[in-house]
């Protein structure tokens, strides 16, 4: 049976825990409560206690940042980086294969852009996918086995490796958030769990003005979202200015008391974090009309290209990490192509087929943009789902549909000024198993980290003070790539 969405418990963003709406005396009621609901509105841009663990990190100035390409649902290895062209047709599917100039290496002939600057990729083939599922999509995002909120109670817990990326790296840029995710649904993207909700994702759907589109992929004609990062109706920078003056004041009063100069050091990271909403460096960050007409019609009007555009400003403007849910509908995603008699997905000729000329436009536009701007080296883009799907087409009685396969699948990388033009293992014969070179979760997670900059050897605390490495599974950074 196709599986049902199972939704998180909360819809919270990070600052959930700054209680904007709640007073904290008499005489200043309306003057800090304001201020905190203006932050609030931002929905996680910074807080003083975040932007004082990016201060620590911002001796060493970084811009290197990850885009994640989500394919929402897990693309079939098969019919895109792993094809078996002498294979039966229930197991090789209906497309061929198409040649790249890496000697050797075909990928799908829906692929021909990617196919065509194969140089600039590494095809892993012997992704392991075991204990991956989705809804919510955990393990390959946090990097942790026991990320299965489906099993495990204690499975959302696990950190994103984006949060790590936030906590450990910061974000290259005081003024941006470290992590940023575009996401169709809540159970389609990691959360921050052990290191606390100021270091989940700033949510850049509510941010950016973006083509609305239906669960299957129909646009709507219509843009939702852009108002996030706008200040409420009334209320100038001006205002904002004045009530933030007074609230400096009466905390001037106490720092007289501070004998260790903690307050005074609060004070310049609440100014920060004001200042974020002032600086214009966000708002410019997610606002597409700053871009040139010529490279916003280079990526074209699609919501996904849309977003990689955005990814591509952000990362620019100091952000980190950047998710995109390459998803129409809320459920399970888009990817998960189980048949044609299984809706809203469809299989692998109505279902993945159309998909597959959109992607390799987003790809290779996105990583030929990063490379004009010479952006590539320090941006790693990543393209990957949560797991493989079967080697034989007609599962769960369609006639082309593929269902999970959870033994092995292909995900592809680009720049991070790491080794590219390869393949880098392989599966068998039927692309049933993994035949050499196994990847497992932790390796992406150190490989990762080891681009960012992160100590491989950095621990994080549960709610109960245990320690839990960020790179688990002994996971080791990919040698091939670096």
């Amino acid at each position: 049976m196709h599986h049902a969405c199972v939704r998180a418990a909360h819809q919270n963003h990070a600052f959930t825990g700054f209680d904007a709406l709640t007073p904290e005396g008499l005489a200043i009621r309306s003057r800090r409560n304001m201020l905190k609901a203006s932050l609030a509105g931002v929905a996680g841009l910074s807080v003083p206690q975040l932007l004082q663990q990016r201060a620590q990190a911002a001796e060493t100035p970084s811009h290197r940042s990850v885009i994640l390409l989500w394919m929402t649902g897990g693309p079939s290895h098969i019919d895109t980086w792993d094809p078996k062209p002498h294979q039966p047709y229930e197991n090789r599917g209906p497309f061929s294969p198409i040649q790249t100039p890496v000697p050797g290496t075909i990928i799908c002939e829906h692929l021909p852009l990617q196919a065509a600057m194969m140089d600039k990729f590494t095809i892993l083939r012997s992704v392991d996918p075991r204990k991956s599922s989705h809804e919510p999509n955990q393990v390959f995002q946090t990097g942790h086995l026991e990320a299965t909120p489906r099993t495990n109670p204690k499975g959302d817990r696990w950190p994103a490796i984006g949060s790590v990326v936030g906590k450990f790296h910061g974000s290259n840029h005081p003024a941006m958030p470290p992590y940023v995710a575009f996401m169709k649904s809540r159970s389609h993207c990691a959360f921050a769990g052990y290191l606390g909700k100021k270091y989940d994702p700033f949510i850049g759907n509510q941010a950016a003005s973006l083509p609305a589109y239906d669960l299957v992929g129909k646009p709507l004609g219509y843009n939702t979202g852009g108002e996030m990062l706008q200040l409420g109706k009334g209320l100038s920078h001006e205002r904002l200015l004045d009530r933030t003056a007074l609230r400096s004041d009466l905390d001037r009063l106490r720092r007289d008391l501070d004998q260790d100069g903690s307050l005074t050091a609060l004070d310049s990271f609440h100014q920060q974090a004001f200042d974020m909403i002032l600086g214009r460096q966000a708002q410019e960050a997610f606002d597409l009309s700053k871009e040139p007409e010529s490279v916003r019609q280079m990526y074209g009007d699609h919501l996904w290209c849309q977003q990689a555009m955005l990814a591509r400003r952000l990362v620019e403007s100091g952000v980190s990490f950047v998710t995109i849910d390459l998803s129409y509908h809320t459920a399970s995603g888009t990817w998960d192509t189980h048949g044609d008699n299984i809706p809203p997905y469809g299989g692998i000729e109505k279902g993945l087929k159309p998909l597959l000329p959109l992607f390799d436009h987003l790809l290779t536009t996105l990583v030929s943009d990063l490379d004009d701007r010479g952006m590539l080296d320090d941006v790693l883009v990543i393209a990957m789902g949560e797991f493989g799907r079967t080697p034989n087409m007609g599962t769960q009685g369609s006639t082309d549909g593929r269902n999970h396969w959870p033994y092995v699948m292909s995900m592809c990388m680009a720049g991070g000024g790491l080794k590219h033009g390869q393949v880098i293992g392989a599966s068998d014969r039927n692309g049933g198993q993994i035949a050499s070179r196994p990847i497992i979760p932790g390796d992406l997670a150190a490989t990762i980290y080891r681009h960012m900059g992160v100590p491989l050897e950095a621990h994080y605390e549960d709610d109960r003070g245990r320690p839990h490495p960020i790179v688990q599974n002994n996971g080791k950074p990919i040698a091939e790539l670096f």
